[in-house]
């Protein structure tokens, strides 16, 4: 998956969690600089951790069906 659908599917996912960068950054123990540098594509975010925040939200009942945009 390419840098650019990376940071689309993060920042939809963000959007659908209603949480603000500040929040979802300190919920999974991101700095908030990194975050935001993936969500402004400055940087790019490890597939495996997309992956990994997917599963997390998905499971605790956060989200659903992010899993599907992430395969």
């Amino acid at each position: 998956m390419d840098k650019h659908s990376l940071r689309i599917i993060l920042i939809q996912l963000r959007d659908a969690t209603e949480w603000s960068q500040k929040y979802f950054a300190e919920y999974f123990y991101i700095p908030r600089r990194t975050l935001q540098e993936w969500e402004h594509g400055k940087r790019g975010m490890p597939e495996y951790l997309l992956r990994l925040i997917v599963y997390k939200l998905e499971n605790e009942g956060i989200v659903k069906d992010f899993s599907k945009k992430v395969s």
